[in-house]
């Protein structure tokens, strides 16, 4: 399957829909701290409801960590900083979505050095909400791969 990594995401009820998006598909969530909550927020366990016992979840002191960790065969980033639309993407088993914090996106250089990905957007549009942008891509991805696990 694949992994889902938040680069030091900020905002709870985010980070819960995401960990009950990664539950239902079977891919594997990562945090990035610092983070802007603490696991037992009670925002974060709203929206992730009683999914958390079923998503694997783990947490990395840093980007490059987590990457050495992982050893992903490809990174994904989500960013509005490129044209390339994430349906052109060729996801496979082993690849990492990574995806930056709400309010800032991910940095430059993290972005230089991923295969970027995008969302089509509204001409007057910034961005989508994280966890919103976060379920169109994983189901893309688990698409690509046959809904693997899908009942």
């Amino acid at each position: 399957m694949l992994d889902v990594v938040l680069y030091e995401p900020e905002i709870p009820p985010n980070t819960g829909n995401i960990i009950r998006l990664c539950a239902n598909t079977g891919f594997r969530l990562h945090l990035i701290e610092p983070m802007g909550f603490e696991l037992d927020d009670k925002r974060l366990r709203r929206a992730g409801l009683d999914y958390s016992e079923f998503a694997s979840l783990q947490v990395h002191a840093s980007l490059e960590l987590c990457i050495e960790q992982l050893s992903p065969r490809k990174i994904w980033s989500m960013t509005t900083k490129t044209d390339r639309v994430y349906t052109d993407a060729d996801f496979q088993p082993g690849d990492m979505i990574l995806l930056g914090p709400e309010t800032r996106g991910l940095p430059a250089d993290v972005i230089a050095s991923t295969d970027a990905i995008t969302l089509p957007m509204g001409l007057n549009s910034r961005s989508l909400n994280l966890s919103n942008a976060c379920a169109i891509v994983v189901y893309e991805a688990w698409r690509q791969l046959g809904f693997e696990g899908a009942k």
